[in-house]
Formats: C-alpha cells, sequence, structure tokens
C-alpha cells in the first residue's frame, strides 16, 4: 500500500550539460500529470509521460526536468557564398566601367559584415535522451520509496481503525444472538398463549424488526477481506472505497432491522471508525 504523496529528484551530467529532474505527487482521484521540460526536449515527451505512467496509477504527479549547460556553447562562422560572389562580381563590373585603379583581395571583403554570419551551434539534445530518461527513473525510484514509507505509516492507523470495526462486528453479534434468543422466547409465549399486553414502563427486550445473523456474517467478512487488501502492494485505494461502503451499508441495514439503543450505538462506534479510514483512503493509491 502506497500513499499519493511524495518527492523525488536526481540529475545526470551528459557531455556539455547537467540534467535534473525533480518529481512530487500529491492526492488525486486519477493520474493527474503536469510536465515541464525544456524546449530542446520535446521531441521525446511522449516517453517521459510513458516512463512515469508505467510507475504510478493515480495522483497528481508535477514533473520538472532542468538543464544546465557546463561549457560554453560552440559557434560557428558561415560564409555567405552567394552574396560574396555577387559583391566580387559587382566590384569587377566597376573596376572595368570605370576604370579604377587597385587590386580586389581579402581586405575587402572583410570590410562587409553581411558576407559573413556567426552562430551557436546548438547541443545534439536527441542525444541526452538516455541521460534524461536514466535520470528520471533514478528520480522516481526515490519517489516510489517516499510513497511507500508514508503508506505504512498510513496502514499502521487504518489497521488499528480495521481492529475497532472488528470489536465492533463482535459485540454485534452478541446482540444478535440476543434477538435470536429472544424470538424464540417470544414464539414459545405466543404458542402458549401467554402473550400479554406490554407495560410502557417495561424495559425493551433485545427484539427487533429482524434477524442480523446474515448482516453480521457480511460485515464480519468484509472487515476481514478490508485488513487484508491493506497488506497488498497493488494500488489499494479505490477498492479499499467500495469496501467501505459495503461495511456502512451493513450497519446501516443492522441499526434498521434492530433500532435498540445500544445497537444504534455500536453502529454509530463503526460508522465513525470507518469514515476515518475513509479519512485515510484519500491519500492512498
Amino acid at each position: 500500500m502506497k500513499s499519493m504523496t511524495g518527492y523525488g529528484e536526481a540529475s545526470q551530467n551528459v557531455s556539455g550539460a547537467k540534467v535534473t529532474v525533480q518529481i512530487r505527487s500529491l492526492n488525486h482521484r486519477h493520474l493527474d500529470l503536469q510536465l515541464r521540460v525544456p524546449r530542446e526536449y520535446l521531441s521525446f515527451e511522449e516517453m517521459i509521460r510513458k516512463a512515469v505512467r508505467e510507475k504510478i496509477a493515480r495522483g497528481r504527479i508535477d514533473l520538472f526536468i532542468n538543464r544546465y549547460g557546463t561549457k560554453p556553447q560552440g559557434k560557428k562562422l558561415e560564409i555567405n557564398d552567394g552574396l560574396v560572389g555577387q559583391y566580387i562580381a559587382s566590384l569587377k563590373q566597376l573596376k572595368r566601367k570605370y576604370r579604377l585603379a587597385g587590386e580586389l583581395g581579402l581586405s575587402s571583403l572583410t570590410q562587409v559584415p553581411e558576407l559573413f554570419h556567426i552562430r551557436e551551434v546548438e547541443a545534439d539534445h536527441v542525444g541526452e535522451r538516455d541521460a534524461v530518461l536514466k535520470a528520471l527513473g533514478s528520480a522516481l525510484t526515490k519517489l516510489e520509496r517516499s510513497r511507500e514509507r508514508e503508506g505504512r505509516q498510513l496502514r499502521v492507523d487504518m489497521e488499528s481503525q480495521i481492529s475497532h470495526v472488528k470489536q465492533v462486528a463482535h459485540e454485534l453479534e452478541s446482540w444478535a444472538e440476543a434477538v435470536v434468543g429472544a424470538q424464540k422466547d417470544a414464539t414459545v409465549q405466543a404458542q402458549n398463549g401467554a402473550i400479554r399486553e406490554r407495560d410502557p414502563n417495561e424495559t425493551a427486550s433485545p427484539v427487533g424488526k429482524g434477524d442480523i445473523n446474515e448482516e453480521i456474517v457480511r460485515l464480519k467478512a468484509h472487515v476481514a477481506e478490508l485488513a487484508k487488501v491493506t497488506r497488498e502492494h497493488e494500488p489499494v485505494g479505490k477498492k479499499i472505497d467500495f469496501m467501505l461502503q459495503e461495511v456502512n451499508r451493513e450497519l446501516n441495514t443492522i441499526s434498521s432491522k434492530v433500532p435498540n439503543l445500544p445497537v444504534i450505538q455500536l453502529v454509530l462506534r463503526g460508522k465513525e471508525r470507518v469514515e476515518k479510514i475513509r479519512e485515510q483512503t484519500q491519500n492512498i493509491e
């Protein structure tokens, strides 16, 4: 069982750059991945998303990838060959037309900045893909460990609440036996013609609207399964939430079939614990 909240961070050095990955997870009903990466890495963004989906099934995920240059970026001199040709041809034409003296050389060309262009050489960002994915894998591993640690703490508290619900089910079972016994006595009295009108001041018997043994059996089964699910390693949040609905349904049925004060008090105790478990479930994957 894992929590939905956690944090992981990792870095990788690659030629000329350092890649840092930071990832945090928060509560959310579904998987909501918010990805922030440098534009240079957009070409393999889907690979990054796939790697996250393979590890995480539920929660809001904020993923930040940053790239830091570790050496000056290279530069390259480019010559505008077409413009150079036009410039030389034009100078030769001027020389012939106006009978100008002097020789045409490199010094003449270097005086025209438009003939040359200096640009920065972009790094091979596609080649950095492996470093990004490796850093992401390490960050995800740390995130999972963080979520598992918090998940263990949540499980301890949840198991404590489940044990209280088990105790409620045990006490309700005792009342179920009392209800059945009282119903048998009432049946015997009816058969013997000994039924009399009840005194308004007489203490109420545990007889309610019906037998609750079936509800008790189902309640105990749901609680036992609930305790078992908390030990599973796969995502269990939605499964626990569904099982809590079943537990609540049985408790409501019991209180409606046997509306005696002690039974109602037990049901309320059980529902209070169920609600505490439900609150914890909101943070479970």
